[in-house]
């Protein structure tokens, strides 16, 4: 093993939109050569740098060291542990962002109902760029989402000629359902883990959602909601439409998203929708933010300071 590098000073790091959306590792050892993981399998040795990745996901049969995820953390590299065809997720890591300012932008907007409404509304805008949805409730949004992505499903089912009749969705029967549910899937679960690493690394909750609520990924659903009619469901009908018997419907749905996203393109597409979303100027960047001490009368004030002095009781 090669002696130990320098620690990456968060600045030097690459940001989050010049990054490789994902990579999915099943059945092999994952180590720590310099500043590359080292992913072993059968078919041998690979080397990634580990700043270039921005989610890792870690499948059945993936063995990690302990320097490998150090090494992951330092680089801000965001790591999920999934399940089986990468249809659940157990745990996730530390991700890039130190910074708690766009955390309490969130939470600012979040805790306040109108300003829930108008993020809400604002998402339903991207759906929907023709319509003027400004003045429209929750209700009126749910009711023509739902009949959107209906109409998404039979375009696409006439168009790939795949029988459809609903969504099935069964992490502990993932083989019995159809092709294309599978393919659904395993493509959401993908986009999931990219909205997530997004917005880990902005330093935003993936738990404060806007749109769904009470889980802990309400935030990230929200967000992959946006491009699910563009990406996944055209991607899950092609994969079943070219489905042959036998074959893994969740390796080759997830090759062919991380085919859409090999670019870099749909991360910086997310971030520019994140922004805009949560009203978050465009020069705002991910950097090192000192810690502060919250005061009632002077907001913030420095960390690490002893203010003893002057104090008559010590």
């Amino acid at each position: 093993m090669s002696a130990e590098t320098d620690k990456i000073t968060l600045p030097e790091l690459p940001q989050i939109t010049d990054r490789v959306t994902y990579i999915y590792v099943e059945h092999a050892v994952i180590n720590r050569q310099d500043s590359a993981v080292t992913i072993l399998e059968e078919r041998g040795k690979i080397f990634v740098p580990a700043a270039m990745i921005g989610v890792l996901m870690l499948g059945p049969g993936t063995d990690i060291t302990h320097r490998a995820v150090e090494l992951l953390g330092d680089t801000g590299t965001s790591i999920i542990w999934v399940g089986e065809h990468a249809v659940r997720e157990y745990a996730h890591g530390r991700s890039l962002s130190r910074t708690t300012r766009f955390l309490m932008k969130q939470a600012e907007l979040v805790t306040n109902v109108r300003s829930r409404v108008m993020i809400a509304r604002k998402m339903y805008q991207i759906r929907f760029p023709d319509e003027d949805v400004s003045s429209y409730t929750m209700q009126q949004l749910r009711a023509h989402e739902g009949a959107r992505v209906r109409k998404v499903y039979r375009e696409q089912s006439k168009l790939h000629n795949v029988e459809w009749d609903r969504r099935e969705y069964d992490p502990d029967n993932y083989q019995g359902s159809t092709p294309v549910n599978q393919a659904l899937s395993a493509a959401n679960v993908a986009l999931y883990g990219v909205i997530h690493s997004v917005v880990a690394a902005l330093g935003l909750s993936p738990g404060l959602g806007f749109v769904h609520t009470g889980h802990d990924l309400s935030f990230v659903y929200d967000i992959a909601d946006l491009y699910k009619a563009e990406i996944t469901i055209p991607i899950a009908f092609q994969v079943a439409e070219d489905y042959e018997e036998g074959e893994d419907v969740g390796r080759v749905t997830r090759l062919k998203v991380r085919d859409y996203m090999v670019d870099g393109k749909f991360f910086a597409r997310v971030v520019k929708d994140l922004q805009k979303l949560l009203e978050i100027p465009d020069n705002e960047q991910i950097d090192i933010q000192p810690i502060n001490l919250w005061d009632d009368k002077e907001g913030l004030v420095p960390y690490g300071v002893n203010y003893s002095k002057g104090d008559p009781e010590n």
